[in-house]
Formats: C-alpha cells, structure tokens, sequence
C-alpha cells in the first residue's frame, strides 16, 4: 500500500503529534470520575478516528494482481436486416458473407478475449451464427450500440465489431452514436456498385391547381445495372393505373425525374402509387413503388382581394377568382375620396364581416388572420398605417398565410422600401444590391416588349402551368398579349424563385413574376401591369387568365394552417411508431399555453382509437400510435381551453411497404466510415477484416500492468469511522459522560 496523496514526515508527525494531544485534552478533566483504563480507552478511540480520517485525506492506495486479458469481451454485431439478403458479397448473399466473417474474428481473437456474437436489425439480441435468418425490417444501429455500451458497463471492452451494409440506419446519428465511450470497428459487406436494380427514389405530391384541384405529381426513378434500357413509370389511385410514361435514362444510375398530372377525388382521400416494373433478373423489386396520400378537399379558402381602384384589373380578377369553387373571396376597392378628403371603399363581403373592412383594411388582427390569402393591388405604399405593414408582415410569417403584391402602383416611388412587409416579399424593390434574375430565360424567347417568358423554375411551378403539357407551357405563354409595362425591379431574395421575366423598353429583363417561402407562409409578386388583356383580347374559350390567377391563389393558400394544426412525419411503413406534432394557437395565432390536445387516428379498416398525447410548451403537444398494416390513416386533432375548442385539423397519411432498408441498396461506406472515424475505430471491407484483429488486440491492456484501488471512497472506510465513533459515545453514555 502507498499514498497517493502523502504529505512530508515533519507534518505527519506534527499532525499525528497534535491529534494525540487534542484527544488527552479531551478527557483530561472528565465530569464524572473514570478509572485510569476508561480514560484511557477513550482518548485511543477518539485517537484512532482522527488518525484515521487523516490517512484517508493522504489517499492510501492498494495495488491489486494483474487483470487477465480473458476478463476483455468483444462484442461483435452482425446486421440481420432484410437489406442482408441481397447477393452481391463475392457472389453469396449479404448475411452469408457476414457469417463467415464473424465466425473468423472469433476463431482469431479466442485466446485473447470472450467474443460475444450479436444480431442486431430492430433490436439486439444475442445470436447463433448458424440460426440467422435476413428478417429485420430495418438497421437500428444507433440504438444497438446504446444497448451494447448499457449491457457491458463495468466490463472491459476492448471494442466493439459491426458486420453491416450500413443500409437505413434508422436516423442515425453519427456523434452520439460514436460517443458511447468504446471505439467502433465497421465490416462492411456488399458492394458500393450494387446489384442490377430499379428503384423509385421519391414521389412527392404538389401543390393543387386548375379546375377540379389537378395536381402534379413528381416522380423520380433510378435504374442501376440496365444501362440505358427503356422502362415505364406508372402512377396507380387506389390501385388501378390512371397514367404512365415510357422513359429512358440518360446513363445508367443517372436520376430520371417524371411529371405527371392527376385529379384526385374531392370527397374522400385516395392512395396514389408510382412504381416501376422489375428489370431482367433484378433481385431486390421491394423498393419499385412508392405511395403518398391525397386528401379530400377541405374548407373553402378565404381570400382578401384589397384595390386601390375599380378597373379592368380588379374586375377580371375578380371574376376569376369567384369563379373557383374552392376559394371565397372578399373584395375592397377604393373608390375615391368624400368632403373630407378621407378615402372611401365599396366592401363586398360576408354580412359578418364587412364592419371589420369598412376603413379599407381589417380593423383587427383577428379579423385580418381569419384569411388564407390577401391581395393587395395597386396599392401605394402611403395607404398603409405602419401598424398595418406590420400586421401584415404578422400575417405571412406568424399566421402562415400567403400574400399577394400586384400592379404597377403598389412598386412607385418605392413605398415599401424600408417597411415591415419589404423582407417578406421575394424580390429586391430596388436593384441598389446588384441582384441578378433568378432561374434562366432563353434570350431568343422573351419576346418583344411586355411579352411574359417562363424561367426553368417557372417551367415546374404549379402557378405557371396553364397546360397540361409541360412542352407545350413556353408557346402558352409566349402567345398571350404583351403586358402594358413592368415595374423595374431588382433580383431575388436568397431562396425565392422568378417563375417569369419580362423586356422593357430598354431591352432589360425584368421579373414579372417571383415567389418565395416566408416564415409559416408564402409571398408573391406580380410586377406586371394589365394582364386583363390576357382575357379580353382572346377569344371567349381560350381559359389561360383565369388558369393563371386561380392556380395563384390555390398556391398561396394551400399550405396556410389552421389554429389547431397537425405536423405528420414525412415517411411511415407499416409496424413503425408514428409521432405527429400538435400545434395549438387562438384566432390571433399566438401559441396557447396548457391546451388540453385530443388527437384519433382511423385505421384503413375504420377503427379510430385515441393516440396518447404529451402536453408540451409554446402550445405545441405531441402524440404517438402504432401504424400496424399498409393504407390510408387519418388523423385527427382538436384543442381546448377552458373547455371551450380552439379548432380542429383533419390530415390523412399514406402507411405503405416503402421498405427503407432497401432505398438505394448499394453498400454504404460512408455511413460506416464516418462512425468508425468518429468513435476512433477502423472501417474496412469484408475482405480484410482480419486486419481487425492488431487493432482489437492493441486494445486490451498488457497482462503485467496491475491495477490500483483507491481505498479512501471504499464503503468499509467510512463504516470503521463510524464505528470508532459510535463505540466512543457508547462508552461515554454507559460511563455517565454526556
């Protein structure tokens, strides 16, 4: 034994030297008379404490024999994913290969550690190489080396072995999974080129436009190993096939990307699938379709619609507007002023509402965030109070609703510039940044002055699409009457687009029209001046202005929240935990604190059951179910306070076999390399794993190095001073002392 912590030998035996007199001192003159032996029995007590107590502030410490290597464990975890079963490890399947390898390490680190085998896909459990089977729906790998790093605590690990082809890593997180305080060495099995495969990578559905809520579904496929042989995309509604399109790719694994059109039903959500049919010999078909849900129609719209005078301009839209079966449209049109001087406005409206519109904006902001979508047409800056602007700025980015700015009055004299409502809108008022057009415009097809050209960016937009072909859209709109004149402004904000450009007189381009995401909301800006024209000057049957407008204004308002609002996850395949987000807010869209939240969710066979639901701040809770087969799921939220309802939403998800395991099912070094980087292990391939073995043994400490115990903490340290003291007040109470 030795001291950690000693002290010199002058101190020591001034300290031993002052606690010996201290505890003579201490009974030198007892209360009650003791004989000789008592007396001296306690001052060795209270002697030996004190002495004690110093020994252990020196920190004795003991030296203990040499650990044996054998106490060391490798745990290795061999992936059982279904992602496993693919044949492409030097022509055996995934698994197989990782069998092989796992039983190598074993018999090569056998003498030196206890290697112990484990599977791991869901969960980790141990295994038997002989009995695995490729079953597991995905590659939890973050959760197994929590568990391992909690099953071994205490032990010595020299480190930890991953046989793996590092597919879906269940959101993995390379940091905290790296942070479990032993280093990770990854074995990865199968090849980075893959085997022949085709696969539908995303299928996103987009915003709803035209008659009868059309909307575009975007498709994007690879095909890996075909090289480039044709092959059709089909997109299904419930099953039964209602478009397809023959393609062929570019290169081989090049991304194709596919636009289709669809209506979906108005009264009841549908299921819509794109998949690909499977290639000559290709072994992995699990992720040739994708789903995605389209709900049914909702409310109706609310859309605000403010101009600074009757005119072609208001009426036209106005009509159009009306005419969309999906939108309901309030409308304020300045009239002129009375005898004093103050602005007057013809107000059509609900009878409910047209108090709060009488001054030519809502007088409150309840009022005004009981729309999905305001228009402001030429309106010059100096019509809006400040409090205005700021409201609604509020509107876009707190309330999420969507905004228009349109006609060449609302951009004179720069009005907004310096204002609240500048930042929300998507382009420069000015050009004083040096802001260059969004998108590209072939220069050969801008036309003349006041023509409308698409961008690349518009060709995809819905707002844009007054065709249903998207090689026809560019001639649509090339043909429509030239604009009367644009309003000079500057390039894109960082992240909106310009959909059109337009040439001044100058011979400039200019933007004609520019959307962006603002805060919870949209904005959008159409520069352009008389585009009634569009309607007036063609013949009755041509539909492209009032296309145009209503797809504008389905765009702006088909993202707006309500106060009660559901945030779906993105992806679910049958058998996860789905979790859905709650938000709850009042009419003025500020976030309700305490909200008592209820949220059901139905199953595809029409069983609706509560989800549980955990109350969080800012008026935001949270819920989670179970998702048992494939189908359509909807769900629905109401909050309450007070017991009185805050609202409602009602959204509808597509559960399918999207089978994550095998989006892109090539080999993932990266993953594999990254977590082996971060926790200081090694990746190598399958091939090499033996070379693990040096690394492994570097790990495991010597056999001659012995190990040191600190006996200060130790629990029978502090039960002797206890008991010295005890057994000192034990004898002073039986002796009579106090």
């Amino acid at each position: 034994m030795h001291f950690a912590a000693p002290i010199p030998w002058w101190l020591a035996l001034l300290a031993v030297a002052t606690i010996v007199g201290v505890a003579v001192a201490v009974y030198r003159r007892p209360l009650v008379p003791l004989s000789r032996s008592q007396r001296g029995g306690l001052i060795a007590l209270r002697a030996l404490a004190m002495l004690f107590l110093l020994a252990l502030v020196c920190r004795p410490v003991i030296e203990l024999p040499p650990v044996n290597v054998g106490d060391t464990v490798v745990p290795v975890l061999i992936d059982v994913s279904r992602s496993m079963r693919i044949p492409d490890a030097d022509g055996e399947s995934r698994l197989a290969r990782a069998k092989a390898v796992a039983q190598e390490l074993s018999a090569d680190l056998a003498a030196s550690a206890n290697v112990e085998l484990l599977a791991f896909a869901d969960t980790l459990v141990p295994a038997v190489v002989d009995t695995l089977e490729p079953t597991g729906r995905r590659t939890a790998l973050a959760a197994a080396l929590e568990t391992v790093r909690s099953r071994y605590r205490g032990q010595r690990v020299a480190g930890v072995v991953v046989i793996s082809d590092g597919g879906d890593t269940a959101g993995l997180d390379i940091t905290s999974a790296a942070n479990q305080g032993m280093p990770v060495f990854t074995v990865g099995v199968g090849s980075a080129d893959g085997v022949a495969d085709r696969e539908v990578v995303e299928l996103t559905a987009g915003d709803p436009r035209l008659d009868q809520a059309a909307v575009d579904v975007h498709v994007s496929v690879a095909a890996r190993g075909f090289g480039r042989d044709p092959l059709t995309v089909k997109v299904l509604a419930d099953g039964q096939v209602v478009d397809s399109h023959p393609i062929t790719s570019p290169a081989d694994g090049a991304p194709i990307d596919e636009w289709f059109t669809v209506f979906p039903n108005a009264t009841r959500a549908s299921l819509y699938t794109a998949q690909v049919d499977a290639g000559p010999d290709e072994s992995v078909t699990e992720n040739n379709a994708r789903s995605v849900a389209m709900s049914p129609a909702g409310r109706r719209r609310r859309i605000l619609v403010i101009s600074g005078a009757p005119g072609y301009e208001h009426s036209f839209l106005l009509r159009a507007l009306q005419q969309d079966r999906g939108v309901e449209v309030d409308a304020i049109v300045r009239k002129g002023r009375n005898e004093a001087n103050q602005d007057t406005f013809l107000v059509q409206a609900g009878r409910e509402r047209v108090a709060t519109l009488a001054s030519g904006f809502p007088s409150t902001k309840d009022a005004l965030f009981g729309y999905d979508a305001i228009i402001l047409s030429n309106l010059e800056g100096e019509f809006f109070t400040r409090d205005q602007l700021m409201q609604a700025a509020a509107f876009v980015s707190e309330r999420g609703g969507g905004l228009l700015l349109m006609g060449g009055r609302s951009f004179e004299r720069r009005g907004l510039t310096g204002t609240p409502l500048e930042d929300v809108l998507p382009v420069e008022l000015t050009d004083r940044r040096g802001g260059r057009m969004g998108g590209s415009a072939d220069e050969g097809e801008t036309g003349g002055r006041g023509a409308v050209a698409l961008t690349d960016e518009g060709l995809r937009h819905p707002v844009m699409r007054i065709g249903a072909k998207t090689d026809q859209l560019k001639t649509l709109w090339a043909t429509l009457p030239p604009l009367a004149s644009s309003a000079p402004l500057g390039g894109p904000r960082p992240g909106a687009s310009v959909l059109a450009v337009t040439r001044s007189a100058n011979g400039m381009l200019l933007p004609v029209v520019a959307v962006q995401k603002y805060g919870r909301g949209r904005s959008m800006v159409f520069a352009g001046e008389a585009s009634w024209r569009w309607r007036m000057l063609q013949p009755a049957s041509d539909r492209r202005y009032d296309l145009f407008w209503r797809q504008a204004a389905r765009w702006l308002t088909a993202d707006t929240p309500e106060p009660v609002a559901l945030t779906l996850p993105a992806s679910v395949d049958a058998g996860d935990d789905i979790v859905v987000q709650v938000e709850a807010r009042d009419r003025s869209f500020v976030p309700v604190e305490g909200a008592d939240v209820e949220v059901r969710m139905t199953s595809p066979s029409g069983v609706t059951a509560p989800l549980a639901v955990r109350t969080g701040d800012h008026g935001r809770a949270s819920a989670t179910g179970t998702v048992a087969v494939p189908g359509l799921y909807r769900l629905q939220a109401e909050a309450r306070k007070n017991g009185v309802s805050l609202g409602t939403d009602d959204r509808w998800i597509a559960v399918g076999d999207n089978e994550r395991e095998f989006a892109d099912a090539r080999l993932n070094e990266g993953t594999l390399r990254r977590l082996a980087q971060a926790s200081g292990g090694r990746y190598v391939s399958a091939a090499d794993a033996r070379l693990l073995v040096k690394d492994l043994m570097r790990a495991v400490p010597a056999m001659s190095v012995p190990k040191q115990r600190d006996l200060w903490h130790e629990p029978w340290a502090f039960a002797l001073v206890v008991l010295l003291l005890a057994l000192e007040w034990a004898l002073r109470r039986a002796w009579g002392l106090r």
